[in-house]
C-alpha cells in the first residue's frame, strides 16, 4: 500500500483527472499524511465515546448504580458500581495482538472483576485471529505469575454489526449513540491456580459481568451462557495449550484449539 501511495506521484493522466499535476501531488503528500493521522487520533475519541456510550447505557436500564470515567491523564479503566456485587473494572485497549493492549495493564485493587475492552477497528485480521492473537500473549502473562489476572476480555466496537463486520448476534441489537450495536463477544479467563494443570479448559468458570451485560440487550440471564464464551489455558511438561470458544446462540460455537 505505502508502494501504490508513493508511486501515484507518476501517474500524470490520473491526476489530472484530479486536478494535479505530478508535483503538486508529491509536495502535498505529506501534509495529507499528517492530516489522515489527525483523523485517525479521532477516531480515537470516537472510539472511547461508542465505548461510554454503551456503558451508560447500564445505567439507564439500571443493570449498574453508576459509571467513573477516568480522569484525564489516568489509565483508560472506567468503574461500573453493581449493586450486591462490588465494582467492575473496563481497562479500555486498542487491537489484542498488540503489545500494549494485552499485557501492559494492571487489575484495580477496589475490583471484583476485571475486564479488558478491545476496540479494534482493524480490517487487517477477521475478529477471531485478533483475539486469539491477545489470548496467547495474555496466556504468557497468565504463566509468567503476576499477582493480578482477568476475569475476561471484550471484543465489541463500532464497526460490529456493520457491513464492515457482520455479526451473528444481530438479532439481539439495541441502539447506541444512534446505531444498531450487536452485544458484545465476551470471553470469560481462568482463575489462577498453582497446583492446577489446567485453568478453564472446558469452560466451568462463572462470572458476573457478562450476563448483566448481556441482558442490556434483551438477552436472559437464563440464556446468558449461550452467548458467553470463554479462554482456557493447558499445562502439559513444557508445553502451554489454549483454548478459545466464541458462542452466539444455541448450536452456535466456535472454537480454536493451539
Amino acid at each position: 500500500m505505502s508502494r501504490v501511495v508513493r508511486d501515484l506521484g507518476g501517474e500524470e493522466a490520473l491526476l489530472g483527472r484530479f486536478g494535479l499535476t505530478p508535483k503538486e501531488y508529491r509536495d502535498a503528500l505529506p501534509a495529507a499524511i499528517e492530516r489522515l493521522r489527525g483523523s485517525q487520533s479521532a477516531g480515537s475519541v470516537n472510539r472511547e465515546a461508542f465505548l461510554v456510550d454503551l456503558l451508560q447505557q447500564l445505567v439507564h436500564k439500571g443493570l449498574v448504580r453508576s459509571l467513573t470515567l477516568p480522569k484525564r491523564g489516568e489509565d483508560k479503566v472506567y468503574r461500573l458500581a453493581v449493586d450486591g456485587f462490588g465494582d467492575v473494572a473496563i481497562i479500555k485497549k486498542g487491537c489484542p495482538d498488540g503489545l500494549h493492549s494485552s499485557v501492559k495493564w494492571s487489575a484495580p485493587e477496589w475490583a471484583r472483576e476485571t475486564y479488558l475492552w478491545w476496540l479494534c477497528d482493524s480490517m487487517r485480521n477477521e475478529p477471531g485471529e485478533h483475539i486469539v492473537k491477545g489470548v496467547i500473549r495474555l496466556r504468557k502473562r497468565f504463566f509468567d505469575g503476576y499477582p493480578d489476572t482477568l476475569d475476561g476480555v471484550v471484543f465489541h466496537n463500532d464497526l460490529c454489526g456493520t457491513a464492515a463486520r457482520e455479526c451473528p448476534k444481530s438479532a439481539h441489537s439495541i441502539e447506541v449513540g444512534g446505531q444498531q450495536v450487536p452485544p458484545p463477544c465476551v470471553y470469560v479467563m481462568p482463575d489462577s491456580d498453582a497446583d492446577a494443570t489446567e485453568w478453564n479448559w472446558d469452560g466451568g468458570t462463572r462470572r458476573r459481568f457478562p450476563a448483566l451485560l448481556l441482558s442490556a440487550f434483551g438477552i436472559p440471564e437464563d440464556r446468558a451462557d449461550l452467548f458467553i464464551g470463554h479462554v482456557g489455558f493447558q499445562r502439559r511438561g513444557e508445553s502451554d495449550r489454549t483454548v478459545v470458544t466464541a458462542r452466539s446462540g444455541p448450536q452456535r460455537a466456535t472454537t480454536y484449539r493451539s
